[in-house]
């Protein structure tokens, strides 16, 4: 093999610049994330709750008729369901946004709790 002459390898060039494009398309994509927010709801849309792309929780909202002071221990499992409710619409953007950029980064995809 002749140095300078590629050898049938990748331009580190090219890579490198790949690879900022793709840590650019990241950043963009987290930041859309935390821009975004989705809902969930319990008990008929009686509990909503919003979290943001990254599944922060932003907001709660309770409709009067959940609240039953001898029964608060349903009010917290609607709260809860409403909760979760939000956190997985917010898992499955995650998955719609950055999927693509942590397979074209060799990432598998699809791990919980981890943004690719």
């Amino acid at each position: 093999m002749i140095p300078g002459d590629g050898g049938g390898q990748p331009d580190m060039q090219q890579l490198l610049q790949q690879a900022q494009k793709m840590q650019q398309d990241l950043a963009a994509a987290q930041q859309e994330l935390a821009e975004t927010m989705v809902e969930g709801s319990s008990g008929g849309g009686l509990v909503r709750a919003s979290v943001n792309g990254t599944g922060e929780l932003e907001g709660l909202v309770i409709d009067p008729k959940a609240v039953d002071p001898e029964d608060t221990e349903t009010l917290a499992d609607l709260v809860l369901a409403a909760v979760r409710d939000a956190t997985a619409s917010a898992e499955q953007l995650q998955q719609q946004k950055l999927g693509p950029l942590a397979q074209g980064m060799g990432g598998g995809g699809g791990t919980p709790g981890l943004p690719f």
